[in-house]
């Protein structure tokens, strides 16, 4: 398993998760992350599907990284893009 960087990164080997569970248990995961905290998912495949799922969840607000891509392993960084509580309403707009 890869060794997080970063005490606040809960490292998560989605290989030992039954397939049916997965998806359901990262989402609780990501709902969960603290500021400045990350989630690492360690899987066997693309995990493409999953990618499309956040991104449409959960928009702009999930940052995804791939830190190794294939071919046998897909670790991938998973973080919650908190908004600036000192932005404007105007600034969120894109104003």
């Amino acid at each position: 398993m890869t060794l997080a960087t970063n005490p606040s990164e809960r490292v998560i080997d989605v290989r030992e998760i039954n397939p049916r569970f997965r998806h359901q248990i990262v989402y609780r995961l990501f709902d969960n992350l603290g500021p400045d905290a990350a989630l690492r998912l360690i899987a066997d495949h693309a995990p493409n599907r999953l990618r499309d799922q956040l991104a449409w969840h959960y928009g702009e607000r999930c940052r995804w990284t791939y830190l190794e891509e294939g071919p046998d392993t897909w670790v991938i960084r998973l973080e919650q893009v908190r908004a600036d509580p000192k932005a404007s309403p105007a600034d969120a707009a894109g104003r």
